[in-house]
């Protein structure tokens, strides 16, 4: 066997000892470029995250503002067809709002913006529909007095035409239905211990309903009771221990709670406190308020 020369043997050794140490340093290298790369993927996907948070949060503030919006529309009301069929329309075009914004992704924020547009624009139209039915109460007044008007000439003449008859009752039933108390602003929040308001059933330590009667120069004027009837997601009626009752439509109800206020023909906003209840479950919660000769309103709330 021929003996390998110590020279060619050294320059051999050294030759492969370089090769093995630059593909070490390649391989930490790329090592290196690894660790970067993955590094710099995770800082992407929690960047990405946290927007996708925000965006989804815009869309459930979007969503709660269309809801009172629509729970707004539904306690507004008018006597006459024309300004009923509109507020129709209207509460179409919110619940279709509503339906299109729960199935858009959160991530298209051109669109959510598009829908804040449109809700502010519904919410014009509503203080349109508003300022409509204040000029429709105005009129009401002037034909109560044109009705009490009616009824003098008729008294004294003590010659009362078929014309004049069907005008005084007409008269009459839109001075009735205008004398009718009516709220706006009906709202139900649930509240935790530390009055802070929650959405977790857990959390929910008393309810707090608020509305706001309207003004009404044909309304009676004194002390006005207002009661609540406030259901739980099993359709349970919820009791605040007083046992109170009230009767509307011939009919004896039991209120859940209620509260006096003295109301002379000008606006008043209320609030009644739902206490003493032993818990709360999750669901949907649906409060009805009255008083004995009207239903002011009613709106829902979702405990988590």
């Amino acid at each position: 066997m021929e003996r390998e020369d110590p020279i060619e043997k050294l320059e051999r050794q050294q030759a492969e000892k370089k090769a093995n140490g630059g593909l070490k340093t390649v391989m930490i290298i790329m090592i290196a470029v690894a660790v970067a790369l993955a590094a710099a993927l995770i800082y992407v996907w929690s960047s990405k995250s946290n927007l996708v948070d925000e965006l989804n949060q815009e869309k459930v503030d979007l969503t709660e503002q269309i809801q009172a919006l629509q729970s707004d529309y539904e306690n507004l009301s008018s006597e006459y067809d024309s300004i009923n069929a509109q507020l129709d329309s209207s509460r179409e075009e919110i619940a279709q709002l509503l339906e299109r914004v729960k199935k858009s992704e959160a991530t298209d924020r051109a669109k959510i913006r598009q829908y804040e547009k449109e809700l502010g624009t519904l919410r014009s139209i509503m203080r349109g529909y508003i300022n409509q039915i204040d000029s429709l109460n105005t009129l009401n007044r002037q034909l109560a007095q044109e009705a009490a008007t009616a009824r003098k000439e008729a008294e004294q003449t003590k010659q009362i035409n078929t014309q004049l008859t069907q005008q005084v009752e007409v008269l009459n039933d839109r001075v009735a239905a205008g004398s009718v108390l009516k709220a706006h602003n009906f709202v139900m929040y649930a509240y935790n211990n530390n009055d802070k308001i929650t959405d977790k059933a857990n959390r929910v330590a008393r309810f707090l309903v608020n509305l706001s009667l309207v003004e009404n120069e044909l309304a009676d004027r004194g002390p006005v009771r207002v009661y609540v009837r406030v259901t739980d997601p099993e359709g349970n009626l919820l009791s605040d221990g007083r046992g109170t009752t009230f009767t509307f439509n011939g009919e004896t109800l039991d209120a859940t709670a209620s509260r006096e206020v003295d109301y002379q023909g000008k606006e008043v906003d209320l609030g009644i406190y739902i206490n003493n209840i032993g818990s709360f479950m999750k669901g949907v919660y649906t409060v009805n308020a009255y008083t004995t000769q009207a239903q002011l309103g009613h709106g829902e709330l979702l405990l988590r």
